[in-house]
């Protein structure tokens, strides 16, 4: 009864179209009448409103989900060709307008092969036309448009620069943009306030670096759990030397979790260091990768557990779209103050050897240019004579 009244005010506007408005779009309605528009923090529906006449109805009697609230009401736009009925409503799972929405898991493929536990938000719903037939038949076809939107709860950021304060992207997956703009930040303190700027000769080893992985746009459902963090020398690693920060149940003794799966950022820290088939270079440069999950507040202890995860395997297949980049790291191989030092103690180190080498072949050189010249001279001596 309440649904039937708030009907009857709202269709006291009317609809500004008429059929004799919509010409040749005016016809019976098909399978691709209803666009979705699957955003990082709203569903967009647009209906093609000249089939809808056609029936014999109007945007006013498209009723979302059975939701007459004035926010999931239908607003007509003329200005689109062929003009369509529009909803728009948030993507929180408290007020969608009724969505419904559904978590899925699977086994991860691909560079999530290593994780038996991934898992897909799908948000559905239909729209259905309302009758105000009175009486015991009608000539009118009920229509309804069923929309979904699936958002993947996992992917791979690769964030391959680093001498920026931040980057972003919206993950998008098969059916639309995912709910969340995701960000890698990298700081030099230890309160995640001043962003990391790599000086032009690279940083010095040991120098804390803070990475930060946020997400924005999303509803407070679910908190951000970074499965795995790793550096590489290539920007895509599967055919490059690559160092696991940390991967599940494990991590490396100098990287420290300051918070993971608690909120909707995570934070680590860790040392830098340089990769050893660089040694030749003057400056060691590589790159930083994480996979991250979103998961449900009431889920993030279970991920963090080692049986629900896969053992890593020992070579990373990198294919994944999902990615975000920014400059790339760079560490110097030595600093100037190591090349004038002298090792301690009474013995001498590689370098050291090198010089005795050296010193021995110049001797022998020099005695062998002196006797040269001393038979030089006799020779010299015995012709004039």
């Amino acid at each position: 009864m309440k649904i039937l009244l708030t009907l009857l005010c709202t269709i006291a506007r009317g609809s500004s179209l008429s059929l004799s408005d919509c010409g040749g779009d005016a016809r019976r309605p098909q399978m691709n009448d209803i666009a979705v528009e699957c955003g990082t923090t709203y569903i967009g529906l647009a209906i093609q409103i000249c089939p809808v006449i056609y029936t014999g109805y109007n945007e006013t009697l498209l009723i979302l989900n059975h939701m007459t609230d004035s926010e999931c009401l239908a607003t007509l736009d003329e200005s689109a060709s062929p003009p369509v009925a529009r909803f728009q409503f948030p993507l929180n799972s408290t007020h969608a307008c009724g969505s419904t929405f559904l978590t899925t898991s699977s086994a991860g493929t691909g560079v999530f092969s290593d994780f038996s536990n991934i898992q897909t938000v799908n948000v559905s719903g239909i729209v259905r036309s309302v009758d105000l037939t009175s009486g015991t038949i009608t000539y009118n076809a009920e229509l309804k448009y069923y929309y979904s939107c699936a958002y993947p709860l996992e992917y791979l950021i690769n964030n391959t620069q680093i001498d920026v304060s931040a980057s972003s992207i919206a993950i998008q997956d098969n059916n639309g943009s995912f709910l969340s703009t995701l960000t890698m930040e990298l700081f030099r303190d230890a309160a995640y306030a001043e962003p990391l700027v790599i000086p032009q000769l690279g940083l010095e080893l040991r120098t804390d670096i803070y990475v930060e992985v946020k997400a924005t746009n999303l509803t407070g459902q679910y908190h951000v759990l970074l499965d795995r963090c790793y550096a590489s020398i290539s920007p895509v690693p599967s055919n490059s030397s690559f160092f696991n920060l940390f991967v599940p149940c494990a991590q490396d003794q100098l990287t420290t979790m300051v918070q993971n799966g608690e909120s909707q950022s995570a934070r680590f820290h860790f040392p830098a260091f340089r990769f050893i088939e660089q040694q030749n270079q003057t400056m060691s440069t590589y790159y930083l990768h994480c996979i991250t999950r979103l998961c449900e507040t009431s889920t993030c202890a279970t991920f963090k557990q080692c049986n629900n995860r896969r053992k890593k395997r020992e070579v990373l297949d990198v294919t994944q779209p999902y990615t975000i980049t920014s400059p790339m790291l760079i560490t110097k191989t030595e600093s100037s103050e190591s090349k004038e030092e002298t090792p301690e103690g009474g013995e001498g180190g590689p370098g050291d050897d090198s010089a005795v080498g050296l010193g021995v072949a110049v001797g022998v050189l020099a005695l062998a240019c002196a006797v040269a010249f001393c038979v030089a001279a006799i020779f010299y001596k015995k012709l004039r004579n």
